[in-house]
């Protein structure tokens, strides 16, 4: 069995908020995992579908049948944080953190039924 990867690097949204969306795919079937990507109404659901699609295409290249292929690992982690300033009262600023996230999606060839 092999795995397929795709990744997406310095998505402009939270690693928190993805998250939240990530786990819902997380062990499902690539069909189920798109089905659920559709109802859901978070913005990060874009992105990942676009994502999905990217390792679907690179299991075709790799001679793998999409309706075996199963969502093994899908990992949100933090990228570069873009450090904004915004001015307050006296003279002072506070920082803003616009954070980012780094997107890696596994696929897995599971056997087919029997």
């Amino acid at each position: 069995m092999q795995e397929i990867t795709a990744q997406l690097n310095s998505y402009r949204q939270s690693p928190r908020k993805v998250r939240i969306v990530a786990d819902v795919l997380r062990g499902k079937s690539v069909s189920e995992a798109k089905k659920k990507l559709d109802f859901i109404t978070k913005r990060a659901t874009g992105p990942l579908h676009k994502l999905l699609d990217s390792a679907i295409a690179n299991a075709k290249d790799l001679g793998a049948v999409v309706e075996n292929l199963k969502v093994k690992a899908i990992t949100v982690d933090g990228g570069k944080i873009l450090y904004r300033r915004r001015s307050v009262s006296h003279g002072s600023a506070h920082t803003i953190h616009k954070r980012t996230s780094h997107i890696k999606i596994t696929l897995i060839e599971k056997a087919p039924a029997k």
